[in-house]
């Protein structure tokens, strides 16, 4: 393992475990707190493909004529995951991105899918990201973590960007929360196995080869550059900061619901 690599983990080690034990997830036991996690958590799948997109413009050859571009692994990486991600196969065998999966499993579920429909359309149309957030009523956690997102996306350093993408959203969700899905599941097939599948696939699809390949990215982006280093440990503790903050917002969405039911 590469020394830089193990310190920058070192590093976000705190937050991680922050991430992993968040108490969002021992207070989603029924089908409306899952509904409410979705709606937020759906902005975070929605923007990992710009994330990725990003990645794929700066580390491979997007435009004509074409011309190589940065090293073959990288390319391969980034090329295999967006083909991953961007037409994987449904429960159906129908190709389609992760994100189509999860309205699919969101609208399965019973969970809002109007605002993120609303926010997209809008900004489709406008290009406006201001002005999506609030046509769509995007809650503060969410439009945040977009912004940071996109911030990252536009900004054109590939390795603050192969960061936020390896350490931000790599192996966040712990098992439990996929042993509490399948729980549910097996009282309500008709309403989560959709979910159930997005969440194996999406285990599946983001497994160890991807992971070390991401690892390799980014310290290959990064080579012995010590600013790059900091720059990229900080990029790192950003993302998993407004991973926090988007979980903190559902916990009280959710924690708000239950006071309501009382």
């Amino acid at each position: 393992m590469n020394s830089r690599i193990t310190k920058l983990q070192t590093a976000i080690e705190p937050l991680r475990t922050q991430i992993i034990n968040h108490e969002v997830y021992a207070q989603i036991n029924s089908l409306d707190d899952l509904r409410i996690f979705m709606g937020y958590h759906v902005y975070a799948v929605w923007d990992f493909m710009s994330l990725l997109k990003a990645l794929q413009i700066e580390l491979t050859c997007t435009t004509l004529p074409w011309f190589p571009v940065g090293s073959g692994n990288t390319r391969s990486l980034i090329n295999e995951i967006v083909a991953g991600e961007e037409s994987d196969l449904d429960v159906c065998g129908i190709k389609k991105s992760h994100f189509e999966m999860y309205l699919d499993a969101m609208e399965q579920c019973g969970a809002e899918t109007s605002e993120i429909k609303l926010f997209i359309e809008t900004l489709q149309s406008t290009s406006d990201f201001d002005r999506a957030f609030l046509t769509a009523g995007t809650a503060e956690a969410a439009k945040s973590f977009v912004n940071y997102t996109f911030k990252l996306a536009l900004g054109k350093q590939p390795h603050l960007q192969a960061s936020a993408f390896t350490f931000g959203r790599e192996d966040l969700i712990p098992g439990m929360f996929h042993t509490m899905v399948s729980d549910l599941n097996n009282k309500f097939p008709d309403q989560l196995s959709l979910y159930k599948y997005y969440l194996d696939r999406h285990i599946e699809v983001d497994g160890d080869q991807h992971s070390h390949l991401a690892l390799a990215m980014t310290a290959e982006l990064c080579a012995d550059d010590d600013l790059h280093w900091q720059q990229a440990e900080q990029a790192a503790i950003d993302a998993l900061q407004q991973r926090v903050a988007l979980w903190d917002a559902a916990l009280q969405a959710i924690k708000s619901l239950k006071f309501a039911a009382i």
